[in-house]
């Protein structure tokens, strides 16, 4: 973590001292990383952490990857994926490498233990849900749109609040660094000699949630806590309740960050992905496409040029906004572009999107620097088409006659019907023509940039 904090009950010095009411003493556990020369806090149990009655492995956690030798542009639609397990056993590895998991989970029940990932840091997105998480540091109130950074070692538990009626189900993204490294903010965002955030970063301390209280559960009996180690879970139970915690100081410790307080930089003309980077782990980041006022330069392009990831692979986990520019995509889709392949607009898109001066669309992206390889269960879901979608459409005359066949089939795809298909064709071609032919401040240009998709994911 960036800076220091502290929370409950402190000895004034470290590695004196400390005694309970009963007048023995609380056992110190210094929570160490990198051969205790990276992040570190300093924890009081009210019962010895090294206490435990009996373990046993339950199942493995190595994802395996299929079309390993397939080097494709991808579609994977999520939504559709039923709810099962709970916020451990429901996570669906989807895509991932020797450096990262990509996962959705969409749990159908709570846990009954709790758990720690010994292995990797967790990055989650809360796409649908509230509740709170309950770890060893704190508890952490959390809902739609919130990264939960939770470090390699922390003991946890969800607990989900149940949806009220109308709701989604809850959902959320997982990134994993199971290369061991930890998930942290960019070190270009942080002072060297301070590691407070820069005034030129996208967000800064007073953005983060910490832990809060309750802290301290004092409970005797048999607790399940299940340790994630050596691509296995293995089941360990305690005599004790395991957030014993009576107070802990450092900077190494789980927050909270909702996408919504990250804030955007923009440009005269377009800005590269890097802009919207908010974590960086080994070999790979994370970024937060966020609503943004759009380049503003009189002739600005203001979706992303074509580009080839010469040395990443890039997946976009769709949040929410207009997705018109972008054919098939929607909620919940993951979007796979690998290193070697040039991709860009979807045809239409540029002309469609010119004088527009704001974008509503919402995605999270995780690019690695080595290939990323999907699972079966992402081929369950896997969209074949996406590859072909940028195949035909660049020329006026195609696009009017794929308008044209929508109609005489009496359906547009997954997005709509053959009528609406037609309204959004004219209108598209009635906004390319007013951005084309009046000042980028005029009222008509205004009128278009509303009606206007302007779909700029990288």
């Amino acid at each position: 973590m960036p800076f220091y904090t502290k929370l409950g009950k402190l000895p004034p010095k470290r590695h004196i001292q400390f005694r309970r009411p009963d007048g023995g003493l609380y056992a110190e556990e210094v929570f160490g990383t990198e051969g205790f020369v990276g992040p570190t806090s300093t924890l009081y149990h009210i019962n010895p952490p090294t206490q435990v009655i009996g373990w046993k492995p339950l199942y493995s956690t190595k994802a395996e990857y299929v079309e390993r030798d397939t080097m494709r542009m991808r579609h994977v639609k999520s939504m559709p994926m039923p709810p099962k397990g709970d916020p451990v056993t429901g996570r669906t590895v989807l895509f991932g490498n020797a450096d990262v998991e990509i996962s959705v989970c969409v749990p159908a029940e709570g846990m009954d233990y709790h758990f720690k990932n010994a292995m990797a840091d967790e990055c989650f997105f809360i796409h649908f849900g509230t509740g709170t998480v309950f770890t060893m540091f704190g508890a952490l109130k959390f809902g739609p749109k919130d990264y939960i950074v939770i470090p390699k070692g922390t003991i946890y538990r969800f607990v989900f609040d149940k949806p009220k009626a109308g709701e989604p189900d809850a959902r959320f993204l997982l990134m994993e660094s199971v290369n061991g490294s930890h998930i942290l903010p960019p070190p270009r965002y942080m002072s060297k000699k301070t590691a407070q955030f820069l005034e030129h970063a996208p967000y800064c301390e007073r953005d983060l949630r910490l832990p809060e209280l309750p802290m301290t559960f004092d409970k005797k009996g048999k607790f399940e806590v299940r340790i994630k180690s050596r691509d296995q879970v293995h089941s360990y139970t305690y005599s004790y309740h395991p957030l014993d915690i009576v107070g802990w100081d450092g900077c190494y410790y789980p927050y909270c960050f909702n996408i919504d307080d990250f804030s955007p930089i923009v440009g005269k003309h377009h800005m590269p992905p890097p802009t919207h980077q908010t974590f960086e782990a080994h070999n790979f980041v994370i970024c937060s496409f966020c609503p943004r006022p759009l380049d503003f330069h009189p002739l600005a392009v203001v979706v992303p040029y074509n580009h080839s990831n010469l040395d990443s692979d890039e997946v976009l986990y769709y949040v929410e906004g207009n997705y018109k520019a972008r054919k098939g995509i929607e909620q919940g889709s993951l979007s796979l572009h690998p290193q070697g392949i040039p991709h860009g607009p979807h045809p239409g898109t540029v002309e469609a999107t010119l004088g527009a001066t704001h974008t509503n669309e919402l995605a999270v992206m995780c690019d690695t620097f080595a290939p990323l390889y999907p699972t079966k269960a992402a081929l369950a879901y896997d969209d074949l088409n996406y590859p072909k979608s940028w195949e035909t459409g660049w020329t006026p005359e195609e696009r009017a006659a794929a308008v044209a066949t929508a109609t005489t089939n009496g359906h547009t795809g997954t997005n709509g019907s053959a009528k609406k298909a037609a309204k959004v064709g004219k209108k598209a071609g009635r906004v390319t023509v007013e951005a084309k032919s009046k000042p980028r401040g005029s009222k008509a240009s205004a009128a278009g940039s509303r009606s206007k998709s302007a779909n700029t994911w990288d």
